[in-house]
């Protein structure tokens, strides 16, 4: 009687199972991301056209008097606010979609890591709407006073609502990417890829840079140029602050999880700023 043939081979299903079981959880929490975005669109969409109006509002503060916007496609009257409330259904649940990815990637994470990361979730996105409402409520004044007064003469100032929209999407964008600087500052420092004092000693190109990034997203004055270069600035220090604290966290808890396993020896006051030294110059393995 062969023995051999009552062995049962390994399963190679079980190998597969974790792996099936992680895109059974990806696919859960997708359809919860879309369920936020298709429940909050479904309340706001009764009004599309109430939301389009306020958007339009800083442009049409702006116009002269009888002006208004154009509609040139057969359909835009109709596509136009119903694509600026789709884009407000998931600008809202941006909360919900970010919980939803940091539950799947946590449990790959150490606990110091959960720790840590949570609060840059957190961080941008409360920046991201900054950077919007910052946009809307103090850059869009300028811009359309700006470009309502340089109009020449005979030129009536009428805006196609699709062209509007697209525009307004894309300073929403930008300005929300902006205010995104103390978290990607912390990151950078954070991971290694750059050190505080290399930062520090890059200040007077930062400074330059932002004042271009400025002129670019604003109209050709000095006022906007300013408003815009001038918080980019302070969230760059912002970030360049945190990330000594972020840094100072990362290594209590590399030392608690060493104290935690037996290993763990104290640090001098010299000890720990040569070793916060290594992990700001990317050196620390």
């Amino acid at each position: 009687m062969n023995t051999g043939s009552n062995q049962t081979p390994p399963d190679s299903g079980d190998n597969e199972q974790p792996f099936i079981s992680h895109l059974v959880e990806l696919r859960d929490r997708l359809l919860r991301m879309l369920l936020a975005v298709a429940l909050v669109f479904a309340v706001l969409v009764p009004f599309a056209n109430k939301l389009f109006t306020i958007l339009s509002g800083p442009l049409m503060a702006h116009l002269p008097r009888n002006s208004h916007m154009i509609a040139i496609e057969v359909a835009s009257p109709f596509l136009i606010p119903f694509k600026l409330t789709l884009y407000l259904a998931v600008f809202i649940a941006i909360p919900v979609i970010l919980y939803q990815v940091w539950s799947f990637i946590a449990p790959g994470l150490y606990r110091h890591e959960r720790r840590l990361v949570m609060p840059l979730l957190v961080s941008s996105t409360v920046l991201f709407y900054l950077g919007a409402a910052f946009a809307y409520f103090v850059v869009f004044p300028l811009v359309f006073r700006f470009f309502a007064n340089t109009a020449p003469d005979g030129v009536s100032v009428m805006t196609d609502i699709s062209r509007y929209l697209d525009f307004t999407l894309t300073m929403f964008i930008a300005f929300g990417a902006a205010f995104e600087i103390p978290v990607v500052t912390v990151l950078l420092v954070w991971t290694g890829v750059v050190s505080r004092q290399s930062l520090r000693e890059k200040r007077p190109y930062i400074i330059v840079t932002a004042f271009v990034i400025g002129a670019a997203l604003t109209p050709p004055d000095v006022i906007s140029q300013t408003l815009l270069a001038v918080p980019m600035l302070l969230l760059f220090e912002l970030g360049l602050y945190f990330s000594g604290w972020f840094l100072r966290q990362s290594q209590a808890a590399r030392e608690e999880a060493a104290a935690a396993s037996g290993d763990y020896k104290p640090m001098s006051d010299a000890e720990m700023d040569t070793e916060l030294d290594h992990i700001e110059a990317g050196q620390k393995k």
